[in-house]
């Protein structure tokens, strides 16, 4: 099984967030890819090549993103069958990116901070209820690194009930 991570707009590939969860994946045997789409800030852009890359895979793969990259992974998991996802601080409804309407039919779950100033919470919540999908509001930011053991325990949870461990290792 892989875990395939998306970071944010300004972020990079192996920000704290992404070397924190990596970590777990990788404790429990899973192969772990951080893509990098620092040369683009363009969310489209970045899910072609999101989609490009899933469409190489020839194994069963999750799905992680944070923020913009939570639109992107979101939006490739609609071409692509993704076995899970797992969205932080997600930048959904935003006006400019193409995609305003999300599919609900995929195994997503939702980590986003009350304090969050950059994306509104309130777009989680809208996402998460017509997805019927769990969300957890946290303390916290944008980045959510204030609230990083919290995130890293709702992932190790996240990967205990949505994946066959034993195909990871």
């Amino acid at each position: 099984m892989k875990v395939i991570f998306s970071h944010g707009k300004e972020s990079g590939p192996w920000g704290t967030k992404i070397q924190r969860l990596a970590t777990i994946a990788e404790q429990h045997g899973c192969q772990v890819i951080s893509v990098d789409y620092t040369d683009s800030t363009d969310p489209d852009q970045r899910v072609e090549r999101l989609v490009a890359l899933l469409r190489q895979q020839d194994e069963e793969f999750v799905l992680v993103g944070s923020s913009m990259g939570g639109y992107v992974a979101l939006v490739a998991a609609a071409q692509v069958v993704a076995r899970a996802l797992f969205l932080m601080a997600p930048a959904l409804y935003i006006p400019g990116y193409a995609c305003h309407s999300y599919a609900t039919d995929l195994n997503v779950e939702i980590v986003h901070g009350w304090d969050d100033a950059i994306i509104p919470h309130e777009l989680s919540i809208r996402y998460a209820r017509h997805a019927n999908c769990p969300l957890h509001l946290i303390p916290g930011d944008h980045s959510l690194v204030s609230s990083l053991d919290t995130v890293a325990g709702l992932f190790a949870v996240f990967l205990r009930r949505h994946l066959d461990l034993g195909s990871c290792r």
